[in-house]
C-alpha cells in the first residue's frame, strides 16, 4: 500500500480492560478495503471515542460503574497508542464524550446516574480536573426504559455557544451554556412522550439540528436559533419502512453527510442505515433509501473522506464498509468487512470534507 492511500481510523468496543478493547485500522482510500492493525488493552468498555486531529490525541469514555475517561497520544502513521492520563467523570456508565469548539473542555455523559460532566483539557490534550458537573432528574413515559433520566450525549454547536444534551429517560433536550467552565441551564426542548432522544447532528450551514429517538424510532428536524439557543420544532419521520412495523426495533446514530445533501440514521432490529434527503429550503426530511448495515445491531458508523461510509454492527461483531454515490447520495456496500469484538464506535483521525461537486 503506498504511503498517503489508507486512512486510520479507531474502534471502540464493549469488554473487559484485560483484552484489546480499542482497536486501530486502515481503509484504502480508493476502494474501501480494510485491514485490522493493533489494539490496546488497559480500559473497560470504550464505547464512545472523539479524535482532536490538532494535536493527535483520542479521548474515549469508559463505560463502567465509576467511570473515567482516557487521553492517548496516537502515532498516525502506525495508529499506535500511548497512554497520557486516566482522569474520574465523576458519573456512572459513561457512554459520549465530545470537546468543545475551543478545545478548553471535555464534556461526558453518565447514562447510568444521570450526571453530566465538564472536564478541563491541558494543552498537550492530558485530561484535567472536574470543572463542573450538573445532575438530570425527571423521567419519562416508559417504566422499562424512562424511570428516571439517562443523558445520552453532549455536543457543542459549531459557533461554541450552547451545549446540547440528549436525555433519553426525561424525553428532553437540553441547552446548556459554559460560563467559565461551568454549566448554566438555558433551555429544555420536550419531545413526544415515549421518544426517548439519544443523539443529534449540526447540519453545515447551522440553520438546523437533527436528533435520533432511540424508542419510538424517529429522528426529530429543528431549526436552530444558533443567536438565542433555541430549537423549534419542524418535523419527526420514522427512521422505519412504511410497511415496517417492529416495536423491537431501536434507531441509534445519525450523520449529516458533508455536502449538507443527505442524513443518515441506524436502525438496531431493522439492521438497516436509512438515507433522507435534506430540503436545502425548509430543512425536512424524506426518506429515501434503507441499506443492509451489513452486520447486526448497527449502534454507530462514521462517514470517513473520500467518500465511504464505515458502519460498527455491535452484536455480530462486523465493521462494514459503503461507498456513498456522490451524485445520489446512495450507500453501495463495497463488500469489505473487519471482524472485531463488540463494535461500537467509528473514530477516523481525519474527518470528511465537503463534497466539492
Amino acid at each position: 500500500m503506498r504511503a498517503g492511500q489508507e486512512l486510520i481510523f479507531y474502534i471502540g468496543t464493549y469488554g473487559s480492560e484485560e483484552e484489546n478493547r480499542i482497536h486501530w485500522g486502515a481503509m484504502d482510500r480508493a476502494t474501501g478495503e480494510l485491514r485490522l492493525l493493533g489494539g490496546t488493552a488497559g480500559i473497560e468498555n470504550p464505547t464512545y471515542l472523539d479524535f482532536d486531529d490538532s494535536i493527535s490525541v483520542l479521548y474515549a469514555a469508559s463505560e463502567k460503574g465509576e467511570s473515567d475517561v482516557s487521553a492517548y497520544s496516537a502515532n498516525l502513521v502506525t495508529g499506535e497508542l500511548t497512554l497520557l492520563n486516566v482522569q474520574s467523570t465523576g458519573s456512572s456508565g459513561a457512554c459520549h464524550v465530545s470537546r468543545t469548539t475551543d478545545g478548553k473542555h471535555l464534556l461526558t455523559t453518565g447514562y447510568g446516574d444521570g450526571q453530566i460532566s465538564v472536564l478541563a483539557l491541558e494543552q498537550d490534550g492530558r485530561v484535567g480536573e472536574l470543572a463542573s458537573k450538573i445532575k438530570h432528574s425527571g423521567r419519562g413515559l416508559r417504566d422499562d426504559r424512562q424511570s428516571e433520566a439517562h443523558p445520552h450525549s453532549i455536543f457543542q454547536d459549531p459557533v461554541n455557544k450552547y451545549i446540547l444534551v440528549s436525555d433519553l429517560g426525561m424525553d428532553d433536550v437540553i441547552l446548556y451554556r459554559l460560563e467559565d467552565g461551568k454549566l448554566v441551564t438555558h433551555r429544555e426542548i420536550s419531545l413526544p412522550p415515549g421518544s426517548g432522544p439519544r443523539h443529534v447532528a449540526f447540519h453545515p450551514s447551522g440553520k438546523w439540528v437533527y436528533g435520533t429517538n432511540e424508542l419510538n424510532s424517529t429522528i426529530t428536524a429543528y431549526a436552530n436559533d444558533a443567536t438565542f439557543g433555541d430549537l423549534k420544532i419542524l418535523q419527526h419521520i420514522s427512521t422505519l419502512p412504511e410497511d415496517v412495523v417492529m416495536d423491537s426495533n431501536t434507531s441509534a446514530h445519525l450523520l449529516v453527510s458533508p455536502c449538507g445533501r443527505y442524513l443518515y440514521a441506524s436502525n438496531r432490529g431493522h439492521d438497516s442505515i436509512v438515507q433522507y434527503v435534506i430540503d436545502q429550503e425548509a430543512g425536512t426530511l424524506r426518506a429515501v433509501n434503507w441499506v443492509s448495515s451489513g452486520g447486526k445491531t448497527p449502534r454507530h458508523f462514521n462517514i470517513l473522506p473520500d467518500g465511504f461510509l464505515l458502519t460498527a454492527n455491535q452484536d455480530n461483531g462486523l465493521i462494514a464498509s459503503f461507498r456513498i454515490d456522490p451524485d445520489t447520495g446512495n450507500l453501495v456496500s463495497t463488500g469489505y468487512t473487519l471482524e472485531v469484538t463488540r463494535p461500537v464506535c467509528i473514530c477516523p483521525v481525519e474527518k470528511a470534507k465537503a463534497n466539492k461537486r
